[in-house]
């Protein structure tokens, strides 16, 4: 009797280990599946304050990619989108590449550049988070260049900031419209520069006539040997080769700009 009980004891013993390990499978299972919809409810949420972010300072996402083109040769191509507001003595206009990306210089004798998807619009901009008439860049005679939305849907903003009223944009300024993000630039002074030194006019890339440029200098073969008579300029300078390359531009010179061009020409020291 002892030996029969103890036989049907056995099965029921054994089948405790496949139990035990059946429940921590499932125990395991039941693990997974939390926490994998943990993770997706974490990373939509991210996703959430992401597009959050997006719709309200889309110029973290610009700045972002900036850094990332440093490291990403494959996105250096893409270009700063721009606006540059030019006031000279004769007119006032904006240059900008936002139109067709390409660089050009707008002129409206309004002084009124209107933005937006429309394709009458001055800068015509294919976004769909942009409005038909979305906003206008204007400039105002002694106080310089304004922003106006035209209450657009989805708002203009200056530097994160929403444009209720008309602003006076500053030099630098990051302007968002839609989705489109570009830096406003402004220029009231102009310079003009000293001319060029003479040692350097002739150094400057001479245009030849099949298109072509070259680049003028006083000797490229230093080894060409000199005439034995340095005393006769007029062999030294034919001999040089600059006359022809000097034809095209050389008769534009002043008589003293001419003098001076040969006294330094001839006071240099040729080993």
């Amino acid at each position: 009797m002892a030996a029969e009980s103890e036989k049907s004891i056995t099965p029921d013993c054994r089948l405790k280990p496949d139990i035990h390990h059946r429940n921590q499978v499932i125990q395991g299972l039941h693990i997974m599946v939390d926490f994998a919809q943990t993770e997706i409810e974490r990373r939509l949420t991210l996703y959430q304050v992401f597009l959050k972010l997006y719709e309200h300072h889309s110029s973290f996402l610009d700045e972002i990619l900036q850094l990332e083109n440093l490291s990403q040769p494959s996105l250096t191509r893409m270009k700063a989108c721009y606006v540059h507001g030019v006031v000279d003595t004769t007119a006032v206009y904006l240059m900008t590449n936002l139109c067709d990306n390409q660089t050009q210089s707008l002129q409206q004798p309004q002084r009124i550049w209107t933005i937006g998807r429309n394709r009458s619009s001055g800068i015509c901009i294919a976004d769909s988070h942009m409005s038909r008439r979305h906003a206008a860049i204007q400039h105002i005679d002694d106080q310089g260049f304004y922003l106006i939305d035209f209450n657009s849907t989805n708002g203009s903003f200056v530097n994160g900031n929403r444009v209720d009223q008309p602003i006076k944009l500053k030099d630098g300024d990051r302007i968002r419209l839609g989705n489109m993000t570009f830096n406003f630039f402004v220029n009231y002074r102009c310079r003009v520069l000293p001319t060029v030194a003479i040692e350097l006019l002739m150094q400057l890339v001479n245009r030849k006539s099949d298109n072509q440029v070259e680049i003028l200098s006083y000797f490229r073969d230093r080894q060409k040997t000199l005439p034995e008579k340095a005393d006769n300029n007029l062999e030294i300078f034919r001999n040089s080769g600059l006359v022809e390359k000097f034809e095209h531009w050389y008769d534009n010179f002043s008589s003293e700009q001419k003098s001076e061009i040969l006294d330094r020409f001839f006071s240099r020291q040729i080993p």
